[in-house]
């Protein structure tokens, strides 16, 4: 199958990898021209079969947007478009309902995998009428892990993020369980190998899981975090799950608590938030404050620090 692919940063990259080792063909696009297999979104399409597939992987908000504006102009009636951002899912509906008065179907996809997903898949939640769903397949099959699980058509447009939002969501928890956990054993003296403890963990307890893995080999880096100033960004999706469960009138306390913390990393420097920051850079790649310096240090990102629609933007 072809599809292009918008946006080649940390996980568009990878994806196009992934996806051509699955025998697919992946024409790219970014404004990094070293990173760019064309020089234009219009060279893009015009590489490109009908009825043709483009995936778009930028942030969200105002890019998303404008990617999607110049699509609508340059593909025909017939051809597919995926948001694989972090998009809010009410911007999924109106950008269905702008593209659908084009002829041109629409799918919004929550990807999670973070800088691992190469090597071990991206699980995918995807939302869209059964017919652009189908079209896609293929790609979706290259992309999740291997294996029965990893990829749900989770329902209609804006399903596919909603479930990725209500999904890092419960990621901002468990990562300020650890953290919170991580914090307490190092302040009493009783305990003198915290790390040690985290790894006992890994094997036989209930609470092992990736995330902890993940902060095992944070604590294996930097064994008391002392290199990382207590300071973490959310990627806007905790407080879009907020919002939605105050919509819904559904409680989250738990969630609530996690992104307030973070609110409160950037008053202080707060020691749960250097876990935080350590597994959000270990996951995902994400930007972290260095103790000496008073802001995030970008490791080299064509994603902004910090942007709301960052790919698993915890």
């Amino acid at each position: 199958m072809q599809i292009g692919l918008v946006g080649l940063g940390k996980m568009g990259g990878s994806m196009r990898e992934r996806i051509r080792a699955a025998g697919h063909t992946v024409v790219g696009y970014d404004t990094d021209p070293g990173l760019s297999d064309v020089g234009h979104l219009s060279d893009l399409v015009g590489r490109l079969d009908g009825p043709r597939a483009v995936w778009v992987m930028v942030p969200a908000g105002a890019t998303t947007q404008h990617v999607i504006d110049q699509l609508g102009s340059l593909l025909k009636p017939g051809d597919t478009v995926v948001d694989g951002g972090n998009s809010r899912w009410t911007d999924d509906e109106k950008h269905a309902r702008e593209l659908g008065a084009r002829g041109i179907g629409f799918v919004d996809a929550g990807v999670s995998g973070g800088v691992w997903g190469l090597e071990h898949g991206y699980a995918l939640m995807v939302g869209g009428d059964e017919e652009h769903v189908q079209r896609l397949e293929p790609i979706f099959e290259a992309l999740k892990p291997d294996g029965p699980y990893g990829y749900v058509h989770a329902g209609g447009v804006g399903a596919g993020h909603f479930a990725k939002m209500v999904h890092n969501g419960i990621e901002y928890a468990m990562m300020q369980a650890y953290a919170e956990g991580w914090e307490l054993l190092e302040k009493v003296d009783s305990v003198d190998n915290v790390r040690e403890v985290f790894r006992s963990w890994q094997a036989g307890t209930v609470i092992r899981s990736w995330l902890l893995d993940l902060a095992v080999d944070a604590l294996d880096e930097d064994a008391h975090l002392e290199k990382l100033r207590g300071y973490a960004e959310d990627s806007g999706e905790g407080r879009w799950t907020v919002e939605a469960a105050i919509d819904n009138a559904v409680p989250l306390p738990a969630i609530t608590a996690s992104l307030f913390a973070r609110f409160s990393s950037r008053q202080e420097d707060s020691p749960q938030m250097k876990m935080v920051a350590a597994l959000r850079k270990q996951f995902g790649g994400h930007t972290v404050a260095s103790a000496d310096r008073p802001g995030p240090v970008a490791p080299g990102s064509t994603v902004p620090p910090g942007s709301p629609g960052s790919p698993d933007g915890a």
